[in-house]
């Protein structure tokens, strides 16, 4: 039943196919004349195949007239099914199989009428040899049209220019492999690939369409020099950080130039191609395995509901814009006080999303009355609170504008939420709320607080979610580097043994998204975030993929730990009162409870510090609120 179904299925298919090659496309017709010719020697060689001798030429003699029925009926198939359509220079398994389900159709349309010519003695056998005799000699054809594309590009590459580079692909698998057949079908491409390197010994002297793998990640450097190679393409998307490394320091010590294909996470459709070689960045380096759920089902509480976002001009806040977007809200609210900020991610969204209903307001969170305005206007059902004031050593010099913004700012929100009948609220923390030492990580700590003492005072459901250093955000290590190496350094390192965690910016947005749909009351959610990176090996990382040498061209200077930074941050995962939950990777903070009546009167009391600028009652009514926090000169 299942192959009548593959059988039934691959006829609905070919129906679809266009049934009439271009009247104008003289190749068709070519095609078509050569394939009668090669029907009908077909034909007559299936009475040898099957026959012997004088027995073969006497069944040739009596039913030669078979042999012109065929022709015609085989090539009206063909036509009928849309063959002369296909371009079969990419004749693969596909093609084949349904090549051979039309060679069938072709045989039962023949047998038929054989059957129905009255006093035919006809051998059925017969068409059964023709059967495959034809599948051989059509089939063959047609593989020898791609085997000749193929043998002249690669003629053409061998007696091109000598400008086509010589090229190693670093990695014998599937990406390679596609991105090799892409070199062979695109001469102009100007690449000549000479060899394959892979870790794995049972690849090393195999051959992948023809080309050999030559070594390993560690024979780099020697094959480089011996095969004369212009270039290296590292094409494993699914690399970790670690690896990268160490193939990015084989290609370094070669002096060749190298390049890669992006990571699993950043090849959104799985679509790797030519396109996608790029230059070797440093996320490339700081790969690990990305977090990367199937939000469809997870997120459907977006669908349809009016959302709003706080802080949609920063790096979290227009990336949670994006993707929540592409869950078909009803309406999306876009608020920042950052204008120019807030103007450019309107541009983006808009000419991505033109169809959905979005609206771009500039307010202050702390503002209770623009606040109440727009909750009034726009009735979100889902808020996501990305706004705050994140830079560690600025919040140190500023504790005021620290303690109004994140928890004061955090504490009107959070109010106009469960006045106005908000369904979700979704509060985004920072893992230098744990432990902190920091004024931010203190403040971001208390509006944690206030998130876990809503539980059950509020049908809304609120919930925290935590998470290290974003690559490539506003403020982080990483584009400041990269501006300090472009005005020729030199690159500032806090301290030698300082580490960070790193997330990409969507993973961070997939796990707030996921938590969203997971808590309820109150909870904090954390992220397993891998392995930390060593912010001197980042720094040396980037002076290399630069094409510079430390201590020769950039200097690395190191300038002590600013105000309020750790040395290490907390290890999440490790956490005293950590429990897993259904979703891999991602863990809930199990903390002491919140004693509301005592946090209400702090931040009060906090309110009245900040407005009259008092930092060191700041400090002091913090580590009364957050036991421990432990502020600078303290640790």
């Amino acid at each position: 039943m299942r192959e009548m179904a593959l059988v039934e299925k691959s006829l609905q298919k070919l129906a679809r196919i266009r049934l009439w090659p271009r009247v104008n496309d003289g190749r068709m017709y070519a095609l078509c004349g050569i394939e009668a010719m090669t029907v009908a020697a077909a034909a007559s060689a299936a009475f040898f195949v099957r026959f012997s001798g004088e027995e073969a030429a006497q069944n040739l003699s009596d039913f030669w007239w078979v042999i012109p029925l065929g022709v015609g009926v085989r090539i009206t198939v063909f036509w009928l099914l849309g063959l002369y359509s296909w371009v079969w220079y990419y004749m693969g398994v596909r093609e084949v199989f349904y090549l051979a389900l039309a060679i069938a159709v072709s045989s039962l349309v023949l047998g038929g009428i054989v059957a129905g010519v009255e006093g035919s003695a006809f051998p059925e056998t017969l068409l059964v040899v023709d059967w495959l005799v034809v599948m051989a000699l059509v089939g063959g054809e047609r593989l020898f049209i791609r085997l000749w594309r193929e043998y002249s590009a690669r003629q053409a590459l061998s007696t091109g220019s000598e400008d086509q580079k010589r090229l190693v692909i670093v990695g014998a698998g599937d990406a390679a492999e596609v991105v090799s057949r892409e070199i062979d079908k695109r001469p102009s491409l100007g690449y000549r690939l000479v060899g394959y390197l892979d870790d794995d010994l049972r690849k090393v002297g195999q051959r992948v369409h023809g080309v050999p793998v030559l070594g390993t990640v560690q024979d780099i450097p020697s094959i480089v020099s011996q095969n004369k190679v212009d270039e290296i393409l590292i094409a494993i998307p699914s690399a970790s950080g670690e690896t990268m490394r160490r193939i990015v320091a084989q290609c370094q010590e070669s002096h060749a130039k190298f390049k890669t294909l992006p990571g699993v996470y950043q090849l959104v459709n799985g679509k790797v191609t030519v396109n996608r070689i790029r230059e070797v960045e440093i996320e490339d380096l700081l790969r690990r395995e990305p977090y990367q759920p199937d939000l469809r089902e997870r997120a459907l509480y977006l669908k349809g509901s009016r959302v709003l976002v706080t802080g949609a001009a920063g790096s979290i806040g227009s990336e949670l814009c994006r993707q929540i977007a592409g869950f078909e809200p009803a309406c999306l609210v876009l608020l920042d006080w950052n204008e120019n900020g807030l103007y450019e991610v309107e541009l983006e969204m808009r000419r991505q999303f033109p169809e959905l209903s979005m609206e771009f307001v500039i307010g202050d969170i702390r503002s209770k009355g623009k606040t109440e305005t727009v909750m009034q206007l726009h009735e979100p059902q889902v808020v996501f609170h990305a706004a705050a004031h994140k830079h560690v050593p600025l919040m140190e010099h500023n504790p005021d504008e620290a303690v109004l913004n994140n928890i004061l700012g955090t504490k009107v929100w959070i109010e106009a939420a469960t006045q106005h009948g908000v369904d979700r609220f979704v509060f985004v923390s920072t893992d230098k709320a744990v432990n902190p030492t920091s004024i931010m990580g203190a403040t971001k700590r208390v509006a944690e607080m206030m998130i876990q003492g809503r539980s059950g005072q509020s049908q809304t459901k609120f919930v925290a979610v935590r998470f290290g250093n974003v690559l490539g955000s506003q403020g982080s290590v990483v584009p400041l580097f990269r501006k300090q190496i472009a005005q020729g350094g030199p690159i500032t390192v806090t301290h030698q043994e300082i580490v960070r965690y790193f997330m990409t910016v969507d993973e961070a947005v997939r796990l707030i998204i996921q938590a969203a749909a997971l808590g309820n009351r109150g909870e904090i959610f954390v992220l397993d975030m891998g392995q930390p990176v060593k912010i001197l090996d980042l720094a040396r990382d980037m002076i290399r993929l630069s094409g510079l040498k430390e201590g020769e061209d950039i200097e690395i200077k190191f300038i002590g730990l600013r105000p309020g930074e750790k040395l290490y941050e907390e290890t999440l995962t490790e956490m005293e009162g950590i429990s897993v939950t259904r979703y891999e990777k991602i863990f809930l903070a199990k903390l002491e409870g919140v004693d509301m009546e005592k946090l209400a009167g702090g931040i009060a009391e906090l309110e009245r510090l900040a407005r009259s600028r008092d930092s060191q009652g700041i400090r002091s009514k913090l580590k009364e609120l957050v036991p421990s926090y432990r502020p600078e000169g303290e640790r």
